[in-house]
Formats: structure tokens, sequence, C-alpha cells
């Protein structure tokens, strides 16, 4: 197989990684705390945990799961909760037990919460007080039989921690009540735990780490096994493509992307972990003003997010005027960049915004531009270390190069499968090769550039429209905030091109239409505009296209 891109990749970089460098995430943590024990690993809310007080309380932690609750190895334990420093102590205590960590968004409606926790089989759940009135309607219906309650401020240090939790519930009220008369609370779990010995579990590269949920928004959510080995690699592949910027145990990044969202997961705690940086915790980043503050207040030389918050931070003024200089790197995942937002923040920060590309199954980073200041705005990069790729036709046939395709990926990075469903696992690979359900082309140097999903792409009297290019052309309209472009019916040409638009200042449609006949051909020009004052968005700040369409 040809590999044109290896001939770009940065000096100094691998081009291969050993994923059986460690046995397990645990061997990881457990080198990060011999290296680093006295480094700040996490930090949220003003308050900080060192290394080595990770290792204690996770130790704890473990020694609770196993000697109170009776899971054992294989076992899967659900975490619901948004980014607390209670995070990274319980994911750390599940994996050290051997237990496969099941990690759920906290905004799951009980119906989503009822499909994930009955499809992983799992038999603990640590979640957050705050939306422990929804897991009360339907723990009966699943095989849940430890659960451990945590509240806001649990580790945060006396006297923070108890005016925290009074605010949330008695001031904020912001603490539905709920009736789990079978429950712990997280504290008292690590109590219990300290007064019994941890025993250590062997585990192997092999051995399930993650049911990772993917595919909800387009259909039944499945969970994506990911193994040690798995995420390990993906770590190793991340490590060796950022090591020419960075210095071990002197960096800090700013985690605004939740860590039970493989992005932040991979890399942000277990990448960043390795080279003892501290990592940000912000626990509610569409408080924006309340974001800005906590970046007036700290001292961070990496932030990671996705398109819309970058783009959300640049539009607030009070961003505009903060310190960016010990900043290093900016990392774009999860969804396209748009090349106005790319530009705007090296503007601002005098910093390159990096875009990668990746996805769960992937574990997730694929490919990634280079850190070296090579960036092509535009495109995702190169493949990272130990990563083949190809393109394949609607009849899964290699397409001559150059020519856009489906991308698929084969690397140490890839899934196990999914859990439990051979079916929909045998949808998505080729033998080795994961098909990512992506639209891409390489140059002739071997950079990527993703066309678009193939679920998401435009018909129009036979010709192919990119939402993502639409995209592009709009938001570069300095009165556009964000906008998103959908294929609708039509009775001419089959779909027409929709655009949904948060204005950033008052702009008319035939602006927007005067402004996309310059840079766009006849077939890609919108036909129709609607103005929002927002668009629908998971989570992590991607735009649902799905959302918009089905409206």
């Amino acid at each position: 197989m040809q590999k044109p891109w290896l001939k770009s990749y940065p000096k100094g970089i691998s081009q291969t990684i050993n994923p059986e460098s460690y046995t397990s995430i645990v061997q990881l943590l457990e080198e990060s705390v011999q290296k680093f024990k006295h480094n700040v690993a996490f930090s949220n809310m003003g308050s900080s945990i060192t290394f080595e007080k990770l290792d204690e309380l996770s130790r704890d932690f473990a020694a609770f799961l196993q000697h109170k609750a009776g899971l054992k190895k294989g076992d899967r334990i659900a975490l619901q909760m948004p980014n607390l420093i209670q995070y990274p102590v319980a994911l750390f205590g599940a994996l050290r037990a051997g237990l496969v960590v099941v990690n759920t968004n906290p905004l799951y409606t009980t119906r989503e919460m009822r499909h994930q926790f009955s499809d992983s089989g799992a038999k603990a759940i640590i979640i957050l007080a705050n939306f422990a009135s929804n897991l009360q309607e339907i723990v009966s219906e699943t095989k849940i039989e430890t659960v451990i309650v945590t509240e806001l401020g649990d580790l945060l240090g006396f006297p923070k921690n108890t005016i925290v939790n009074f605010v949330a519930k008695y001031v904020k009220k912001i603490v539905p009540n709920y009736n789990l008369p079978k429950s712990i609370s997280f504290r008292k779990a690590l109590s219990e735990g300290k007064k019994t010995q941890f025993s250590p579990i062997k585990m192997v590269g092999d051995d399930l780490a993650f049911l990772q949920y993917t595919g909800g928004t387009t259909g039944v959510s499945k969970g994506a096994m990911l193994t040690h080995r798995n995420m390990i690699a993906n770590m190793l592949q991340i490590s060796e493509w950022v090591k020419i910027n960075l210095q071990e145990g002197s960096e800090a990044i700013i985690t605004a992307l939740p860590l039970y969202h493989i992005f932040s997961l991979t890399v942000n705690c277990l990448s960043f972990m390795r080279i003892g940086a501290e990592n940000i915790l912000v626990t509610n980043p569409k408080d924006i003003p309340g974001f800005i503050n906590l970046l007036k207040k700290s001292r961070y030389t990496v932030f990671a997010g996705v398109n819309t918050l970058f783009n959300a931070l640049m539009n607030n003024n009070n961003f505009t005027s903060l310190d960016f200089s010990k900043l290093k790197l900016g990392v774009a995942g999860g969804m396209a960049l748009q090349k106005s937002v790319a530009e705007r923040w090296m503007k601002l920060t005098k910093t390159p915004l990096v875009e990668g590309y990746g996805l769960t199954e992937a574990s997730p980073v694929v490919c990634c531009n280079p850190m070296d200041g090579t960036d092509r705005v535009g495109t995702i990069g190169l493949p990272v270390p130990s990563t083949d790729i190809q393109f394949v036709d609607e009849d899964d046939q290699v397409v001559k190069p150059g020519e856009p395709g489906e991308l698929c990926v084969k690397g140490p990075q890839v899934m196990k499968g999914y859990w439990q469903r051979p079916d929909e696992t045998a949808k998505v690979m080729l033998g080795d090769w994961l098909k990512t359900g992506d639209i891409a082309v390489q140059d002739t140097d071997g950079f990527l550039k993703i066309v678009d999903r193939k679920k998401d792409m435009i018909l129009v009297s036979g010709f192919n429209v990119y939402p993502n290019e639409v995209e592009d052309v709009v938001a570069s309209h300095y009165k556009v905030a964000e906008v998103a472009a959908v294929g609708v019916p039509d009775e001419k040409s089959g779909e027409v091109v929709k655009i949904f638009v948060v204005k950033k200042s008052d702009v008319s449609s035939d602006e927007i239409m005067e402004h996309c006949r310059k840079n766009l051909v006849g077939y890609k020009v919108p036909k129709l505009i609607e103005f929002r004052s927002e668009l629908p968005k998971t989570n992590v700040g991607k735009i649902l296209r799905r959302a918009l369409r089905d409206a």
C-alpha cells in the first residue's frame, strides 16, 4: 500500500508506536504517579488533587468496589457526571478494580438511560445527585445493584465542599428530590474502601476498558468495545504527535469537553496525564462568563475544544482581553473546524488552532494536522503513527488515488466491535478496516480533507453538495455567528440547500444570498434561509443537522 502521508511527517515524529508498551491503563496511571506524584493532576472550582492523592483515592474507591460492592473483573459500571474531580477518581478506581466503564451523558433522558444501562448490563453506577431523580424512575428495570451518589462539592475540601453542596441544593435548587434507599454517598464509599485492602487485578491489553456509546443521534445507540490496548495505542499516538511542543511536568490543559466524551477522555485525561499535565476541569462550559472568569485565574498552555466552543468564546468581548502569552497549542476536534474560526483564533491568540479527526470507534484519534507550523487549515491533517487509511466507493471497492471515497481506517486504536451487536459490527468492518461513514479525499502530500458525512450529503439535480463547504462560506460572513446546512426535498431538483443562521449582528437574507453567490457555484447556493436564536447541539457542542432536517 502506498502511504503518501509518510513523506509529510514532521521531523522527530516516529511513524509507529508500540501498543504493548503498557499492559493496561492502570500501569500508565501508576507510572505517572511515580514520576509526577507532587504535581497537580486535576483541578476544579478552585481546588485540586495531586497525582499522589489521585492514586490514594482511586485505590480506596477500587477497594470499595471489590470488597463492599462485590464487583468482579469484567463487570460494568456506569459513570454519570460532568467534569468534577470525582470523575477521574471514580474512573481510575473502576479500572483498577478490573471493571468496564460505561460513560453516560448526565443530561440523558430516562429513556436513554434505560437503554444504555440495560444494553450494557451495568451492575453499578456513580451518579451526580442532580440527576439521581431520573435514575430513581428506571433503576428497577436494570441490573444495577450498587448506586453511589456524589454531590458537586464532594472533593473540594472543607469548608468549600459543604458550602457548594448547600448552595446547589437549597439556594440554586438544582438537586431535585430523589429516593434511592439502597444508595451510598461517594464520600462514604471512599471511607469504607479505605478500611479495606485493595487487591490488584491482573489485566492484559485485550481486556475491555470502556463501553463507549455512540450513534444515538443516528439510530439505536451502540456500545463501542474499547480495550486497554485500544486506549493505550491512541494515547501513545497522540503523545508522539504532540511531543515536540510540550514539556513533561510543565503543561496544563483546559478540559471543557466532558471527560465522558471520547475526545476529552483520551486526549485530555489519558494523554496529558502521561506527561504529568494538569487537567483544568470546566464543569459547565456553557456558562461563558463563568468559563472566562476561570480562564482569567488559570495558567494554561493547551486548549482543546470544538468549533462551536471556540466560536462562542471569541464572540464574547471579555474573552478577547485575556492573556494568551502562555498558550502553546489549540486543538480542535469533534466536528469540522471552520476556516473563519481558525483564522480568528490565530489572530487573537497568536497560536494556531490545530484540527484533528477521529470517531468513537477509533478511540478516537485517526488523523491530526502537524504541530510544527505546517498546519493546513481546512484539512484534518495526516494519519497518526501506526495508522493506515484507504478510500472506498459504495461497493466497498478502493477508489483511484486523489478521488473521494468513504474513509476506512486500520490501526491498533480501532475498536473490538459493538457490544453484543455482531450485525452492526459487520456493517462497519471490512476485515480489519473500520468504515468511518465520512467521505474524504487525500492530496498528493497525504493530507486529508473530509468532504462530509455520507448521510449528510445533499443531492441537487445529481450533483453532490457537502454541507461543510456551504457552512464554511456562510460562516465567513462577518455578521453570521453560527450556521448549519441541510438538504430539503424539492420537486424540481430532488433536494435544495437550506441553511439555519444565528446572527452576530443584523443581516438580511439577501445579504447572505449575495455572499453565497459570490463564493459558491449555483447549485450549492442555499435556496432557503431560516434565522434562529440558537441551533440544536449535542452536549459537547456539535450541531445536530439531523434535528434540523427532521424539524
